[in-house]
């Protein structure tokens, strides 16, 4: 079918950018301050110009047709390339007195945010910062809701199933930058009784154990790494924050499993003693999460740029354990 291309209305094409995105016309038309009716009469305007159904209603959701998996990406292209261009320049650090929301642990914010806020105070004074704390591995349902900004930390599941759905051709709405590159370590008191020989996979096991779980479940990542080996640790205490983790190990006999680059801003690095850990475990990775509907609006690309400016000075000072930051994502 022909479209004459003169009268086509471009905000139709934006209606379907969203809810290819979405899969769900209720979001789809929350994310553009639209009615559902609206957003669904858009739909069936663009349905009779193109000859095509386009979606289909599929559970609480739509499922788009081969047709329009064809065309979303060549049309989500050109719109955000135009949305770059077009963009008015709304956001001027200088003057902006925008409210940002991160969530965040405390290890990451004690790393991150001193710098962060000495960028605000010396290019946005006016600007706020709001950390709320980090509750989960997978921060997506906190982001839809807008319940922050951006959110910081270790992901690997949530980066595994964005990669998995990209490469399967579903829409993706969600984007991520790597901040810095980390290792867990075994930490312990100085003095503590394996402190004055090798770490074995079989005296970490028998050892009593501290975890820092931002949910309160008492098991971790640590968890699955020995069971894939058949062995299994005796958890004594649980914790939400990495602070609280320090405070105990440092008075106890338990091991904890702490971001190495943490420990030296703890207060107390010197009462630790720190060990690798005796099974092979992949490095920490923490990435800035955000909602791809904030993509190009200048005051998020404002924070995103100010949150890696203070990873990279950061790290720094410490090249040997982090790798300074670079985008997975663009």
């Amino acid at each position: 079918m022909n479209v004459n291309f003169r009268t086509l209305d471009l905000n139709l094409l934006r209606v379907f950018d969203e809810v290819m995105a979405e899969r769900n016309l209720t979001r789809a038309a929350r994310n553009l301050s639209l009615t559902q009716p609206a957003v669904s009469n858009a739909l069936r305007r663009l349905r009779d110009l193109l000859g095509d159904e386009l979606v289909r209603r599929s559970g609480a959701g739509v499922e788009p047709t081969p047709r329009a998996l064809a065309l979303w990406p060549t049309v989500r292209d050109a719109l955000r390339h135009l949305q770059h261009v077009l963009a008015p320049g709304d956001f001027t650090p200088a003057t902006a007195d925008t409210a940002f929301v991160l969530a965040m642990a405390d290890a990451t914010a004690a790393e991150l945010v001193p710098g962060l806020v000495q960028i605000i105070e010396r290019e946005a004074p006016a600007v706020s910062l709001r950390v709320v704390p980090l509750t989960t591995r997978d921060p997506r349902p906190l982001l839809e809701s807008e319940g922050a900004d951006m959110a910081v930390g270790y992901f690997p599941a949530v980066l595994a199933a964005l990669t998995a759905r990209g490469q399967s051709g579903v829409a993706v709405p969600f984007e991520t930058q790597r901040l810095y590159v980390g290792q867990y370590v075994c930490v312990m008191r100085r003095g503590h009784p394996l402190a004055d020989k090798p770490l074995t996979l079989d005296d970490y096991c028998a050892a009593r154990h501290l975890l820092v779980s931002f949910s309160g479940r008492p098991y971790g990542f640590i968890e699955q790494t020995l069971g894939a080996l058949g062995r299994e640790r005796h958890i004594t205490v649980t914790v939400n924050q990495f602070y609280t983790a320090g405070r105990v190990v440092a008075s106890s006999d338990l091991l904890a499993v702490m971001p190495r680059h943490f420990v030296k801003v703890t207060g107390i690095a010197d009462q630790f003693e720190l060990r690798d850990l005796p099974f092979d475990q992949p490095l920490v990775h923490v990435d800035a999460l955000w909602h791809r509907r904030t993509q190009y609006g200048q005051a998020h690309a404002w924070l995103r740029d100010a949150l890696a400016r203070a990873a990279e000075v950061a790290f720094a000072k410490s090249p040997d354990e982090v790798e300074l930051p670079a985008k997975i994502r663009p």
